[in-house]
């Protein structure tokens, strides 16, 4: 009997979009919102599909969607073939004398000032270019690493794997701050162990901000005990100007904060060397668009300096 092939059987492109969004969200309801559809609409494309493969691609116990072997199989091969599909609209972009397409970036939150920073010049020369820009702590930037959900991503403490290439992107030093009131905001060159008693508010264990700190920490043997934990930058800086301690944040989270609010403290051994990097699979092929990016972030220190 003649095999019948994939790509000559009733499925549609449409199809292999709905089941992508259902697929990476595990829920039919936050997909059909994501698309713009109703419902019912997108339990119709998923039961076409599935009748169409003749198998089924979900299954469902209790209230919770989960994806069947069949299942994760084409949703590897649905993002193989939508990103193909974007790369070849790139490279006719090209051909026409353009860079067009889009630009999928996941960045650690601690990014989230330095990100736009380059997207701004960036998408000013290639006005053509969508770019999906996703924000989240450490674990979930590893995890859309890991799913290869976008093309390039910004850490600040890439993972250690071979298979990776990360590029120096940016300085990030990491410095003391405090309330403005704080009685040792006028004192210079203060030691750590003048720190020590002060209540310190960290980031979550396994962020990119708390391992440059612990390794830190590490190589003078001094000791972190911290008194509150905060996954957020923007409430640390919040919690530190309402007095409820001292912490270890960029430099340049000081920048977008209230004049008066917070300063850095002048801390022998500090501030904490530490960089951005721009971090993507060796070997995956880079869309014209995610190489025409790294050209551009090449310039990034001048960058920088000048919108600083």
């Amino acid at each position: 009997m003649e095999r019948t092939r994939f790509h000559t059987r009733q499925t549609t492109f449409r199809q292999l979009e709905v089941f992508r969004a259902v697929a990476e969200r595990l829920s039919v309801t936050e997909a059909a919102h994501a698309l713009h559809l109703a419902q019912p609409s997108v339990s119709t494309q998923l039961g076409k599909l599935e009748l169409a493969l003749g198998m089924a691609l979900f299954e469902r116990i209790g209230k919770r969607l989960f994806l069947t072997n069949a299942g994760r199989e084409v949703l590897q091969g649905t993002r193989e073939l939508f990103a193909a599909l974007d790369r070849l609209d790139m490279r006719l972009g090209q051909l026409r004398g353009l860079t067009a397409g889009q630009l999928c970036l996941g960045a650690v939150t601690t990014a989230k000032y330095l990100v736009p920073r380059l997207l701004g010049p960036f998408c000013k020369t290639y006005p053509d270019v969508e770019v999906q820009f996703n924000i989240a702590n450490r674990s979930e930037v590893i995890r859309r690493l890991q799913a290869n959900l976008d093309d390039l991503y910004v850490f600040s403490q890439p993972p250690e794997q071979p298979d990776i290439l990360s590029i120096p992107l940016a300085d990030n030093p990491l410095v003391v701050i405090a309330p403005a009131r704080h009685p040792l905001a006028a004192r210079a060159r203060l030691s750590w162990a003048d720190l020590a008693d002060q209540p310190f508010i960290s980031r979550e264990a396994g962020s990119g901000t708390r391992r440059a700190i612990e390794q830190h920490f590490a190589r003078f043997d001094w000791t972190l005990r911290t008194y509150m934990t905060i996954e957020s930058n923007e409430a640390i800086k919040e919690s530190v100007a309402a007095g409820l301690g001292i912490a270890i944040l960029s430099r340049h989270t000081l920048v977008h904060t209230a004049p008066g609010n917070l300063v850095e403290l002048d801390v022998e051994h500090f501030p904490i060397a530490n960089r951005w990097y721009l971090v993507h699979w060796r070997s995956k092929p880079l869309s014209p668009v995610a190489d025409a990016f790294l050209h551009f972030v090449a310039q990034a220190e001048a960058l920088l300096k000048t919108n600083a």
